[in-house]
């Protein structure tokens, strides 16, 4: 019988209620909540990155949200060493952890380990980022598609230093940065039990929608506002994030307001496209089907029976 210590993990696209089932399970097991998303970790990204209540916040004890400040930098990498030794912290008090998130490499880097171990070439780098000045994100992932089909189908124009590294790997190891993943194992002493959440395409996409919807009536734009009021760049990392860079040209006076919210709705349905195509990959996950939110109990309830 295996005896190792169990980490949760409950994954999905945006808007699938991890948060609300991460609270829900923590209620019926001595636990504590990692969250596992690359925005969520930023101080003053509240409401455009569906940070969980103060509320929430007090039912379970959560790590790595509101810890950084949004021009800090900060990489799967770090990640990965921090969360390890916070699950080792939450095991050693008798607690169950439970990663909750939606960033596909953030729980990879959990689950298996991030391979990254390749050197730099400073100067192969600082030709790509003059070809990014010249011609664009556009330009930087085109040329990934040429080399690496695989990874620029998981990456989007905006993560172009995702993008100008795996041109780098590509360039100075000769693989594609997923297959070294693949190749790469990390020995660990820890049991993954994933989990994810599956909604119907279209009740899905109308959550994002009204989701979208209350984020903008819940004060995004003056979050935005304050943010870039604080002195923080337009152009840091942080913000380089649907629901923030269509609210950020909004306020430049590039587009109306109807038309940012248009755009944030569609950047996040295809967004949520993304995580579901990452994450179905992954053969040990286990998924639940889900047509409303009152599944979640039910949800919780089998999942605290199964680690039992």
């Amino acid at each position: 019988m295996n005896n190792l210590p169990k980490v949760i993990v409950i994954i999905g696209p945006t808007c699938s209620g991890k948060t609300d089932l991460a609270i829900s399970l923590g209620g019926k097991i001595p636990s504590e909540i990692i969250s596992a998303d690359s925005r969520q970790v930023y101080k003053y990204l509240t409401i455009g990155t569906a940070k969980p209540t103060e509320k929430e916040l007090q039912k379970v004890k959560h790590h790595f949200v509101d810890f950084l400040n949004p021009d800090e930098n900060y990489n799967v990498s770090k990640f990965e060493k921090d969360v390890l030794k916070q699950i080792g912290q939450i095991i050693d008090n008798k607690r169950t952890p439970i990663i909750v998130g939606g960033s596909g490499l953030y729980i990879r880097a959990i689950v298996d380990g991030i391979f990254d171990v390749v050197d730099t070439d400073e100067k192969y780098r600082m030709e790509l980022m003059n070809y990014r000045k010249k011609f664009g994100n556009e330009f930087l992932y085109e040329e990934l598609k040429k080399v690496d089909p695989e990874s620029a189908k998981n990456l989007i124009p905006q993560n172009w230093k995702r993008i100008i590294r795996a041109l780098e790997v590509y360039k100075l190891a000769g693989k594609p940065i997923w297959k070294l993943q693949q190749e790469y194992k990390r020995e660990t002493n820890l049991q993954f039990f994933q989990y994810g959440l599956n909604w119907d395409r279209k009740i899905l996409y109308k959550n994002i929608e009204l989701r979208v919807d209350k984020m903008i009536e819940s004060g995004l734009v003056d979050e935005v506002k304050n943010i870039l009021k604080l002195g923080y760049s337009k152009d840091i990392n942080a913000l380089n994030t649907v629901g923030y860079k269509e609210i950020i040209e909004y306020l430049e006076g590039k587009t109306t307001l109807e038309r940012a919210i248009e755009l944030i709705k569609r950047n996040t349905r295809r967004y949520a496209k993304r995580q579901l195509t990452w994450f179905r990959k992954d053969k040990r996950i286990k998924w639940f089907d889900i047509n409303k939110k009152n599944d979640l109990k039910k949800i919780a309830e089998s999942i605290a029976a199964d680690i039992s």
